[in-house]
């Protein structure tokens, strides 16, 4: 099974090397995409660096910092132009840890869609203040509460994709970031009748570099809840003729 894990980067220089080695010691089926938003600590040179001793790695490079969601958006294209069976979506900065990705792989045979949950066993965060903790922890309830969707941890950016998850779902019409992203592809994931399925991880806060989370991206996931809900319901209702 081709595997590709699709990082994005923006200012992981002090993160990457170790990262991408750790990555592909896991399997010789995976390889590595960096999606990389024009790093102005040179984050992408390095990138470029590692892919030149080695074809496990492919380097996509981007015009400036253009949003999480439009870099797997690309990402997931790319890898699957590339010839992915299952393409991987984590984080550059080790707060997902790559030795995880067999257990993803492994449950791919139960489901189309694995996370990787932060709340399946209870909370397993660590070095998160409680307010961002609080925060994540209750988006997903909110999240549950407005979708209906049976996940733990709604808002998670480390899980796996079958091949024929990312085919189906038209990507260029997912259009949010951050948490949004992540809330908008599981809800679509489920509206398709794909079988989700969620790991234990334990998410460890970054070990190099600063949080990205924004005012912004949390007022995109309250509003995102409420918009797929309600495209849910008028889809419905004009599919029964009404």
């Amino acid at each position: 099974m081709k595997a590709i894990v699709v990082i994005p980067t923006y200012n992981e220089r002090d993160n990457l090397t170790k990262l991408v080695e750790t990555v592909l010691s896991q399997s010789e089926e995976v390889s590595v995409l960096i999606v990389d938003d024009n790093s102005p600590d040179g984050t992408g040179a390095l990138a470029d660096e590692i892919a030149a001793v080695t074809d496990r790695v492919t380097v996509l490079h981007r015009s400036g910092k253009l949003g999480l969601g439009s870099a797997y958006r690309q990402g997931f294209k790319l890898a699957l132009n590339m010839g992915a069976d299952c393409i991987v979506e984590m984080d550059a900065d080790f707060s997902h840890d790559p030795a995880t990705l067999p257990r993803f792989f492994e449950m791919l045979t139960t489901y189309d869609v694995v996370i990787g949950s932060r709340y399946l066993n209870g909370i397993s965060v660590v070095n998160w203040p409680l307010r961002r903790l609080m925060l994540s922890y209750f988006a997903s309830v909110y999240t549950r509460t407005i979708t209906g969707l049976h996940i733990s941890d709604c808002t998670s950016g480390f899980k796996c994709f079958k091949r024929s998850v990312l085919e189906e779902i038209e990507l260029d019409d997912i259009k949010s970031d951050g948490y949004s992203f992540q809330i908008e592809m599981n809800y679509r994931c489920m509206e398709r009748g794909f079988r989700i399925g969620e790991i234990p991880i334990i998410f460890i806060d970054r070990h190099a570099g600063t949080s990205k989370m924004s005012k912004k991206i949390v007022r995109e996931a309250v509003v995102m809840v409420w918009k797929l809900k309600f495209g849910s319901i008028i889809r419905s209702f004009w599919g029964s003729g009404k």
